[in-house]
């Protein structure tokens, strides 16, 4: 059986956006482990259109010598999408359709990893096909951007695991509230 597992850098305010203007002063070897293991426990990432236009433009023309550019364009790739047509970056392909239908028959096999796509990431809570949401809560307050959560529907949780690093990031681990608490 597989899964799906969410994982986003998050501000305290709850800014997703353009966290490479506020992450990286974070960053430790904690959190590189962190990110590492979530990347190694996907068989294959899942974007929604947004994330996928910016990566497929950035990594087919990044530097070869860095090995992180060889696992982000061999690694499978489902875009979900209902205005794409054809996914040109390497081995991607497009979910479109009866996308929660489609996420769950490939999720009984397949272990899918988002990267980024709040869009996506608030749907796939809201239909209930998220297994795990890994929060990496930076201490700051960005004050702009996108968020994660905007209004829409209600999703109970529960606290899988929760981890503090050096650096202030609280990981927080959380999973579907079981059916009596919801």
């Amino acid at each position: 059986m597989g899964s799906i597992k969410a994982s986003l850098f998050i501000s305290l305010d709850g800014v997703i956006e353009s966290p490479e203007s506020w992450h990286f002063p974070y960053f430790n070897d904690e959190m590189g482990a962190v990110v590492g293991a979530q990347m190694a426990a996907a068989d294959a990432t899942l974007l929604g259109r947004t994330t996928y236009d910016a990566f497929a433009g950035y990594w087919p023309g990044a530097d070869p010598a860095d090995p992180f550019t060889a696992a982000m364009n061999g690694a499978r790739k489902y875009v979900v999408s209902s205005t794409l047509t054809e996914a040109t970056w390497e081995n991607s392909t497009v979910v479109s359709g009866d996308v929660a239908a489609e996420l769950t028959a490939l999720k009984q096999d397949t272990d899918l990893g988002t990267t980024g796509s709040a869009t996506l990431v608030r749907w796939l809570l809201e239909q209930g096909l998220v297994d795990e949401l890994h929060l990496l809560v930076h201490p700051i307050v960005v004050g702009h951007g996108k968020k994660l959560f905007e209004d829409g529907a209600t999703v109970p949780l529960q606290l899988v695991s929760s981890q503090t690093f050096e650096t202030g990031v609280v990981y927080l681990v959380y999973g579907p509230a079981a059916a009596a608490e919801a």
